[in-house]
């Protein structure tokens, strides 16, 4: 189906997926078809197409917390502490009150939301230590979104999971979890200034993957992070939810790659449209910046071979609806997707 759908079978193991097709890392739109062949892309071809969808590549979230899935808008007027700090911040508390089937099943539900809203992966800072890992494998199964999950308290979490995320280095020094992630080979974040700088250092002493927040650098952290080339996941809609400021995004990225995530979903619905277009609205940065946030620069994080419609990259796309009564008469089209495209506006996602 092109003409209202843009993705048809060519062969048992061919799709063509038509439209307007935001191509590589500037996003360059060409009229055309992206060939995919056993789920990856092998050519995108550029000529006269009927369909008029907008083809671009699935997202990839950089930062979720979706075990408090249980707790939607839990915890009105509360601090950034009281919300969150281990042990016994709200989140903590709620998650020790829920059983095993409520937290799986709340996290299954967002997934599917993600899934639906175009998500191909995410990267999860993943509380409840062993247990809280097999929780969220349980609760992705059977649901198209890649979760590389990030496990905290014990090693064995790290161990049983696809990294480590540490919480912050007030809140411990990390160096064991960071020696063991690094001994496995895995991948190891860390919040670091969120609200305040004074973790910052400590975070970057332990060389990690990426940073994630960074809300309050000092010049002397933008030179770190420069020379580190350490990459940072912002969150601004959850920094703007529990008032600790925003990000200098621009200036991160005058240093290092940035990408979106959208933190706690008890705070925030975990929709890429919606981080993208505030961010796209509230910093001074270009809509085909934003857009990279939102995929490439996520995937590049997790080692993940998606996040880009180029050949040889995963065939994780997803194809938006160019005639929707909202995007339609888009004049620039990336900048539609990024500013104003929903999840009503998703015509299907190819995985």
């Amino acid at each position: 189906m092109t003409g209202d759908g843009g993705v048809q079978s060519a062969a048992d193991d061919q799709r063509l997926v038509e439209g307007t097709v935001l191509r590589g890392r500037e996003f360059e739109p060409v009229e055309g078809r992206v060939v995919v062949e056993d789920g990856e892309i092998v050519a995108i071809e550029e000529e006269s197409v009927e369909s008029d969808a907008i083809v671009l590549p699935a997202f990839v979230n950089a930062h979720t917390h979706i075990g408090d899935s249980i707790a939607k808008e839990a915890g009105g007027g509360l601090s950034l502490e009281e919300l969150v700090a281990p042990p016994n911040g709200l989140k903590h508390r709620l998650l020790r009150q829920a059983s095993t089937e409520e937290k799986i099943a709340a996290m299954h539900r967002s997934l599917e939301f993600m899934a639906e809203a175009g998500t191909a992966a995410h990267i999860e800072f993943r509380e409840g230590d062993v247990d809280g890992v097999k929780e969220i494998r349980a609760a992705g199964e059977n649901v198209p979104v890649e979760s590389v999950v990030l496990g905290r308290g014990s090693t064995d979490a790290m161990h049983a999971a696809d990294g480590y995320g540490a919480s912050g280095t007030n809140d411990a020094d990390f160096e064991r979890e960071r020696a063991a992630t690094a001994r496995e080979g895995k991948l190891f974040g860390i919040h670091a200034g969120e609200v305040d700088s004074s973790d910052i250092d400590g975070a970057m002493d332990l060389d990690p993957e990426f940073l994630v927040h960074m809300v309050h650098p000092e010049p002397w952290h933008l030179d770190r992070l420069a020379d580190a080339a350490t990459p940072v996941a912002v969150c601004p809609r959850s920094n703007l939810v529990t008032d600790v400021g925003l990000p200098p995004v621009s200036e991160l990225l005058e240093r290092t790659s940035v990408a979106l995530g959208t933190d706690n979903v008890f705070l925030n619905s975990p929709s890429m449209f919606r981080e993208m277009e505030f961010a796209a609205k509230l910093f001074d940065v270009s809509a085909t910046e934003v857009l990279r946030m939102a995929t490439v620069a996520g995937a590049d994080i997790a080692n993940l071979n998606c996040g880009l419609v180029a050949p040889g990259r995963d065939a994780k796309l997803l194809v938006l609806d160019g005639d929707s009564h909202n995007l339609t008469g888009a004049n620039d089209v990336v900048r539609a997707v990024v500013r104003r495209a929903g999840v009503s506006d998703v015509r299907d996602v190819v995985r």
